[in-house]
């Protein structure tokens, strides 16, 4: 599962993208974050693969649970 996300200063002044797109990882936790569906965000951006938006979810709850420090919303 490696290669799936992207931080390159030639794209996008190196905001983490997924691999192979210009689609920034960002936009999946703002669609999510609407209310929108994991459906509605790979319809919306095709050149994205379900793969890729599972390992970015599973990593994202993996620094989360490890994280030492409290998380304050």
């Amino acid at each position: 599962m490696q290669n799936i996300i992207s931080i390159d200063p030639d794209i996008l002044s190196g905001t983490p993208v997924f691999q192979g797109t210009r689609v920034p990882v960002k936009n999946l936790f703002d669609y999510l974050e609407s209310g929108e569906t994991l459906e509605a965000f790979l319809h919306s951006f095709p050149t994205v693969s379900r793969d890729q938006v599972i390992f970015a979810l599973e990593l994202s709850e993996q620094l989360l649970i490890q994280s030492p420090r409290e998380v304050t919303a």
